[in-house]
C-alpha cells in the first residue's frame, strides 16, 4: 500500500515538473514573439504610423486589435490597403505581426 502511494506521489511531481517546464517553455517563446514583432513593426511600420502606434502619416493602429483579426491585420500588411504598400512584410512575418497587433492593441 504504501509503496502505491509512493508510486502515485511521484508520478503526480513528475507531472507538475513537467507542467511547469510546458509553461516556461511557453512564457519563453511568447516573450520571443512579442520582442520580434515589435522589432519588426518598429523596422517597418513605425514611420507612418508611430512609434506609440498613434498615427501618423497612416492611421492610428492603437485600437486596430478591436476592429480586425489577426487574419485580416495580416492580409492588410501584405496585401496594403488606403495608400499603404503591401509586401512590406510577408507570410510569418506578417503573420507575427497581425497576431501582436490585434492582441495586444484594442
Amino acid at each position: 500500500m504504501k509503496k502505491r502511494l509512493l508510486i502515485a506521489s511521484l508520478a503526480l511531481l513528475t507531472l507538475g515538473a513537467c507542467s511547469n517546464d510546458d509553461q516556461a517553455t511557453k512564457n519563453k517563446h511568447n516573450k520571443q514573439n512579442t520582442e520580434a514583432a515589435d522589432s519588426l513593426y518598429k523596422q517597418n511600420c513605425a514611420r507612418c504610423h508611430g512609434v506609440d502606434l498613434q498615427g501618423n502619416i497612416g492611421p492610428s493602429l492603437q485600437k486596430i486589435g478591436s476592429k480586425y483579426s489577426a487574419k485580416e491585420i495580416k492580409g492588410i500588411i501584405e496585401n496594403g490597403r488606403n495608400g499603404m504598400p503591401g509586401g512590406i512584410l510577408t507570410g510569418g512575418d506578417a503573420k507575427l505581426l497581425g497576431e501582436w497587433l490585434q492582441k495586444n492593441y484594442k
